[in-house]
């Protein structure tokens, strides 16, 4: 980053690499510089421009220690710094399909334990369905991160493949799932943590579930502290509970299989005698035992919510960035298939059923240890170690929701569906406004269900099916109107057709069993999101029409020729103006700050801030690009004054931060040009409501109020908007 006392200096054809030394006094207006001087000087004023303070505030010091130290983007190796190798993605993304093995299979498996009967003997069939399902819904995400590479998710691909209003139904269905993401993952980490004291279990006059709730919500914030941090120290301090889930799981899955081997002859004949019986009895059949199996089976969705996140965060991936998302998703969907479709067949093998007090993976895990024989303490510290990395690996599958929640947000607000301000980063190159925004959002979920983890899942499961749904018919149609042109669009064809048969069934099914218990909960919160997102676009629309009428402005004041000004006079009175990229609006406020003191300024100094935002911070280059860019568009105002016989000159940085960066480049000028006078352009409505104010950016106010402390002169001029 440039520093404030030394703001880069635009190169500019004929212009020299400093400035012209100032004019000697004599009389004039230099004699009332100096007598103003001396009156402040015996009032105890200094006329000098105010010395940034470099001491920080208490709160300044906690935001320090909680967030860490801004990150420095002039440091070429800061993306790679950030960015995720396979694993580590692996680690931070696919926790979240892990850790739905707390609540998928079980609830599952629970559905086939009815009051008609016990159909728990299709839990073999229900097994190799989820494994089948996960394999073929990653092996699907995986081409679709071939096809879009720079990542989305289903967002991006709804938006380019099925229209930009279905684009902003898979977005929005994205958005509410990844705030119950983590809603659903701390609640179930609540679960399977208080679960091992017992619901008598109690604090003080609070008793277990308030207990519990007050657990969850400190989590949830302890996770937004963390994600203002950054993603990678987050995924990173989070590694060893992965990494003990693996092994705990990885034991008591194979454990099970491998010590019940011997019984495997004797359950299979038992399932071909149940399935036998099923099919003979009149009231079941062949159509009923197919209808229970289906309700199963879509009653697991929760199972696959996690495979959507890698094409999500395809930006943070290391390069490249293809390879290492498929091979992301690989460990994923192997990972997944075998914990779900293990654990089914743990429930069938130890013939588990759910009990209030405890979940259906700690009463598997205490049957295996039982099974086993081993001694109370060793049994009872494996039970605690498996049940306990469980939980912290739920807490652990919020980050999903952390990490891909923001990208989404700031996604549909580069595309204008949502305030702009979501696509900003923080020093610490965090989406700090989508990191608030999910885990208050998560924060009102759990407040609303009280933590109850199948209402949640019920919410949760829809979305997911929404998404996945749009994402198969966006890529079947593409493969459709590609036909001939790829060797092996038949294959892939056929894979998207086949699993957007499958998502629709699932997502049909889910909708018609639990509309009522919750269901329209997440369809009416979806499709009010999907209106507001519906009205932002409408206005930002609006206002980018109006604006467009300044652009015709280049054409009537291009100038012509060639500058035939210099660079302006230090001593002189000089117009300091605040501007972006080249545009109408930009013009229009140069040319407005000349004409508010007419025969006043003898030069113009332009000054531009480039912002970093996840729009444009996707690689170790695009720092570099946008200072081209930035200096590009300096340039050529700087032109276009000279042009005019105006002396100009351009100054520029780079931040995250527009108004940190402006004041300190403000500040800087000033000492340059101290009879510098500061301009900004700000759009005024004629009718002044708090949406716009939300809508638009403050940056003008906000420099404003600071440069008056600092003591430097600032005009805002208006940009009416009828």
């Amino acid at each position: 980053m440039n520093s404030p006392q030394e703001p880069s200096r635009t190169s500019v054809p004929g212009s020299s690499s400093s400035p012209n030394p100032p004019a000697p006094a004599g009389n004039g207006p230099e004699d009332l510089d100096a007598l103003a001087e001396s009156a402040a000087a015996r009032l105890g004023i200094s006329p000098d421009v105010a010395e940034l303070d470099p001491t920080k505030s208490f709160g300044d010091r906690v935001k320090t220690v909680l967030i860490g130290k801004p990150r420095d983007l002039s440091d070429r190796t800061i993306f790679h710094t950030l960015s995720l190798a396979a694993f580590l993605a692996w680690v931070g993304l696919g926790a979240d399909g892990l850790s739905s093995s707390a609540y998928g299979p079980p609830e599952a498996f629970s559905a086939l334990l009815t009051p008609e009967g016990d159909f728990t003997y299709l839990a073999i069939f229900l097994a190799l369905a989820t494994a089948v399902t996960v394999l073929v819904i990653s092996a699907c995400y995986s081409h679709i991160l071939e096809e879009f590479p720079t990542g989305g998710g289903g967002y991006l691909v709804a938006s380019k493949l099925l229209g930009p209003r279905i684009g902003v139904v898979s977005g929005c269905a994205l958005l509410v799932d990844y705030a119950l993401t983590i809603t659903t993952s701390i609640a179930a980490a609540g679960n399977a943590l208080f679960g091992l004291l017992g619901t008598e279990w109690s604090f003080g006059n609070l008793g277990h579930h308030e207990c519990k709730l007050l657990f969850e919500f400190a989590a949830i914030l302890l996770l937004i502290v963390v994600n203002l941090r950054g993603i990678k120290e987050s995924v990173i301090m989070l590694l060893p509970i992965f990494m003990l889930f693996l092994i705990t799981h990885a034991i008591l899955i194979f454990g099970t299989v491998i010590f019940n081997a011997g019984a495997v002859a004797s359950t299979a004949e038992k399932i071909v005698d149940e399935v036998s019986t099923g099919l003979n009895n009149p009231s079941v059949g062949f159509i009923g035992m197919l209808l229970m199996f289906l309700k199963a089976y879509s009653l697991g969705a929760g199972t696959y919510t996690g495979i959507e996140a890698v094409s999500n965060s395809m930006p943070v991936m290391r390069e490249p960035r293809v390879a290492t998302g498929k091979r992301t998703m690989m460990y994923m969907a192997i990972s997944l298939a075998l914990t779900a479709g293990g654990l089914i067949i743990g429930y069938l093998l130890l013939n588990i059923r759910p009990m209030e007090d405890r979940t259906m993976n700690q009463l598997l895990t205490e049957a295996f240890v039982h099974e086993l024989g081993l001694p109370d303490w060793f049994g009872g510290s494996f039970v605690l170690v498996t049940v306990i990395s469980e939980g912290l690996l739920l807490v652990v599958a919020a980050q999903a929701g952390f990490i891909d929640g923001p990208r989404v947000l700031a996604s549909m607000a580069r595309d204008s569906w949502v305030p702009h301000w979501f696509a900003n980063l923080s020093e610490r190159l965090a989406a700090h406004n989508g990191v608030l925004l999910m885990g208050f959002a998560a924060l009102g979920a759990l407040w609303i269900t009280g933590g109850e983890v199948v209402a949640l899942v019920e919410m949760y499961s829809i979305n997911v099916f929404v998404t996945f749904s749009l994402s198969m018919i966006g890529m079947s149609r593409h493969w459709w109107e590609v036909r001939g042109t790829s060797p092996v669009w038949k294959r892939r064809l056929a894979l998207f057709l086949f699993g957007a048969v499958m998502c629709l069934s699932i997502l049909a099914v889910t909708i018609s069993e639990k509309f009522m218990s919750g269901g329209w909960r997440t369809l009416a919160v979806t499709g009010l999101c999907v209106m507001f997102c519906f009205a932002i676009h409408q206005y930002y629309d609006r206002v980018v029409q109006k604006l467009m009428r300044l652009s015709s402005l280049l054409e009537v004041v291009a100038p012509t020729g060639s500058p035939t000004a210099g660079q302006p006079d230090a001593s002189k009175p000089v117009a300091a103006i605040l501007v972006g990229g080249y545009s109408g609006l930009g013009v229009h406020t140069f040319l407005n700050a000349i004409r508010f003191g007419p025969g006043r300024f003898e030069g113009t100094v332009f000054l531009s801030v480039g912002v970093v935002d996840s729009g444009n911070f996707k690689g170790s280059d695009a720092v570099d690009d946008l200072r081209k860019f930035t200096s590009e568009s300096l340039d050529t105002y700087v032109d276009h004054a000279r042009c005019l016989g105006m002396p100009a000159i351009g100054f520029m940085s780079i931040g995250t931060d527009p108004v940190d960066e402006l004041e300190h480049l403000c500040v800087a000028v000033k000492k340059q040009y101290p009879r510098a006078v500061f301009f900004a352009g700000q759009l005024v409505f004629q009718k002044d409501t708090w949406y716009q104010r939300w809508l638009h950016n403050e940056t003008a106010y906000s420099l404003q109020r600071r440069l008056q402390w600092d003591g430097v002169p600032m005009v805002i001029l208006p940009t009416r908007v009828k």
